[in-house]
């Protein structure tokens, strides 16, 4: 295992979404708001659409399905760094249908309408100031990785 940095915890946030929020673009926009440069973000509730991905390792693309109806959020969990010089969420979540099915994958932006939901933002501390987790283009797998 190779160590990046370490970070101290910071301050916790703990909100909901308004409903009809899509849940990224909500995150993105409180964490610019508040500074937030580096965080573990969780997330539970419910919301009736969301665009759901999974990467191919092979050809590097990402597929999309997406979900509309009436969902729990069982988990969403991910992080906050930095990507073009603004906060960037990166979100993998869970949901369950009616039939209780589970359905997993990356979150997408600009996709998903909130029913309701609860959020924890553990922010990491800012200090000292270039301890920024950025995000860098990777050519071995495709993906923005953290630097």
């Amino acid at each position: 295992m190779q160590v990046a940095r370490e970070f101290k915890p910071g301050s916790i946030y703990i909100g909901r979404l308004r409903k009809g929020a899509d849940i990224i673009r909500s995150i993105e926009t409180f964490c610019a708001e508040k500074n937030i440069r580096a965080a573990w973000v969780n997330i539970i509730g419910a919301l009736d659409r969301a665009t759901l991905s999974y990467y191919d390792q092979k050809t590097h693309q990402y597929f999309h399905r997406s979900f509309v109806g009436e969902y729990e959020i069982t988990s969403c969990s991910g992080n906050i760094s930095i990507r073009d010089g603004k906060p960037f969420a990166h979100l993998h979540i869970t949901l369950s249908d009616t039939d209780f099915n589970a359905f997993g994958g990356h979150l997408w932006p600009d996709s998903a309408s909130v029913f309701a939901a609860e959020y924890v933002i553990f922010e990491l501390d800012k200090e000292p100031e270039d301890a920024d987790l950025e995000r860098c283009p990777d050519a071995d797998t495709g993906l923005a990785l953290w630097k």
